[in-house]
Formats: C-alpha cells, structure tokens, sequence
C-alpha cells in the first residue's frame, strides 16, 4: 500500500511558472484585444462595402482568435515549469488556431448585424466563450509527454464559466466603447478574463509521469518540440500581426481617398 502510494508521489509532476512569461501572455493578450476592439468599431451594420467589411471582421477574429488567445495560450505553456519533456502536435495546435480565429470571427459578425439585441449579444457571448475553451482544450490535448492528465472537473466547470463570462462582456465592450482610454480599459479587462480563463484551466490539470526519464522529449513527423514552440508563435504572431497592419493601412488610405473626393473601386 505505501509501496504504490509512493510510486504515485513520484509520478506526480510538480509544476511552477515563471512570471515574466505570465506577465508576457498577459500583456499579448491585452493587445490582441485592444486591436480587435478598435476593428469591431468598424463593424457596422448598415455598411455596404462588403471587402471591407469581410476586412475588418478578419481583423476582429485574428486579434481576439489568434493573437489574444491563441498566442496568449502558448505564451503561457511556456511559462509552465516542470521536470518532464513535452512536445505539441502540429496537426491539433493548428485546428486550435483555426479554430480560435472563426469563431471569433463569427462571434463579431453575429453581434455586428444589431448590437442592441440582447439575444445576439448571449448566443455570440456563449459562442465566443466555447470556442476559447475548445481552444485551450484542444492545445492541452495536442500535448506530448510520457504520461497522463488527471482532471479536476468543477476547475474545468469554473473555466468554462469564466469562458462565457468573459466572452460576453467582451463583446458588449466591443460595440459600447468609442474613448481611446475606454478601449485601452476593456482590453485589460477582457486580458484579464481571458488569462483567469486559461490559468484556472490550467490549474486542473494533474500531470502524471509514466516513463522512467522524464525529460525525454517526445519526437514524431508531426510532433513539434516545445524548445521549438517559441520559434512558431512567434512566426505565427508576427505574420497575423502583418495582416493586421495592412487591414489598417487600408483603411486608411480609403479614408484618406474618401476625404480627398477619390472615389473608391
């Protein structure tokens, strides 16, 4: 009995963070939100050129998706320490971003067409807030280790809560925010959520060893070490953050085209 109850103590993983990455995930988090509620403005419904608005809506869902929670994700995986090597597969950290940006994307839309109704307002809300936890789920289970996850459900129950929350506050402070200084407010409050959101997942989740070395790292076709993830995120959220740059420059080259008597094409 004390034989197996030690041998458990041992396969327990003991995990740590460190917090200049927690404070790092935070701040990406922050800025995704704050560039896509600066894009959700120009989510109108009455608005009759469709490229841009398809733009904008792009925008929106690659800010909040993909930069601050997808990427605030994987900043914050790597802001976990423990003594056991992991590895993340291709194929599920890609679908989770995929993922990420949609639904974002789609949650917007959905909001856009009449901000003022309050059942748009909880379906968009409750959406937004699943696809963030399908999202955090998804990349958990695209981990690779020499082990298991033991889970502690009402944790899950509450990340899941924090997730709908969050989500529809966000969306409210979208479409009800027009001061610079009110936006740069709500994109801390909704960083604030999403970070609670991925932290309290995070919190339960047991990590339990079954190999005798743990730091082995686990090798695939499709495996990506995690001294590798660093390189992706940061490729993968520069290249998004382009995307976003050239939707603003665009927008205000019409604007400028617009106040000059240009007609647009």
């Amino acid at each position: 009995m004390f034989g197996n109850q030690e041998r458990l103590m041992d396969a327990m993983v003991s995990t740590s963070y460190s917090m200049e990455l927690v404070v790092l995930s935070y701040a990406i988090s922050m800025i995704g939100a704050f560039i896509a509620l600066i894009s959700a403005r120009r989510l109108e419904p009455e608005i009759d050129d469709r490229q841009s608005y398809l733009m904008s809506l792009g925008s929106t869902g690659i800010a909040l998706g993909g930069i601050g929670v997808w990427s605030m994700h994987f900043i914050a995986m790597l802001a976990l320490r423990m003594d056991l090597g992991t590895g993340y597969s291709v194929w599920e950290t890609g679908v989770s971003l995929i993922a990420a940006v949609a639904i974002s994307a789609l949650a917007f839309h959905i909001v856009a067409r009449n901000p003022r109704s309050i059942g748009r307002l909880l379906l968009a809300g409750s959406m937004l807030g699943l696809g963030a936890v399908v999202m955090h789920y998804l990349g958990m289970y695209g981990m690779r280790f020499g082990g298991h996850l033991e889970w502690d459900y009402e944790r899950i129950a509450m990340s899941v809560l924090i997730a709908l929350v969050a989500a529809t506050a966000a969306l409210w402070l979208a479409f009800h925010t027009a001061q610079t200084s009110m936006r740069l407010l709500a994109a801390a409050i909704m960083a604030l959520a999403v970070c609670a959101m991925h932290y309290t997942g995070m919190s339960a989740a047991e990590f339990i060893c079954t190999t005798e070395n743990r730091l082995a790292i686990p090798s695939g076709r499709y495996v990506l070490s995690a001294l590798g993830l660093p390189m992706v995120v940061a490729v993968l959220a520069l290249g998004m953050s382009m995307v976003l740059l050239m939707d603003l420059a665009l927008v205000s080259f019409q604007k400028s085209s617009t106040r000059a008597g240009i007609p647009r094409k």
